[in-house]
């Protein structure tokens, strides 16, 4: 079976023609660096994705806190992934980089906020 993969790994954007058998790279033609030739065989044998999303936010400055995996997840796992974060509210303030939800999905990621959102004054009890 022979397949066309666009390299995404840098600004190239290499076009790559795979040739493939029993689930592997046979032959990979039009890589540009060891980068592209590394990206088709992952891509062929088990394709992983980095999740970016947003979740509600109660207290903060804007409504939807930006969050993403802290790994690349099998693609055929996203939609579980997807459906973990949906309907979560986060309650401000949030520190870049904090886990917002551990193993997300049995995937062993990480959902982690992508920025750091303090609490404003307007959502103070006080």
């Amino acid at each position: 079976m022979s397949s066309r993969v666009v390299c995404v790994r840098c600004p190239k954007g290499c076009v790559i023609d795979v040739t493939i058998e029993g689930g592997r790279v046979k032959d990979a033609r039009g890589y540009g660096c060891n980068i592209g030739l590394e990206h088709v065989r992952e891509e062929v044998v088990n394709p992983m994705r980095v999740v970016c999303t947003t979740v509600r936010i109660r207290g903060g400055r804007y409504p939807r806190l930006p969050v993403r995996t802290s790994k690349p997840v099998p693609r055929e796992r996203i939609r579980g992934v997807i459906e973990a974060v949906r309907g979560l509210v986060v309650e401000a303030p949030v520190e870049r980089g904090s886990v917002i939800v551990g193993n997300v999905a049995g995937t062993g990621a990480d959902i982690i906020a992508e920025t750091s959102m303090e609490r404003e004054e307007r959502w103070s009890t006080s």
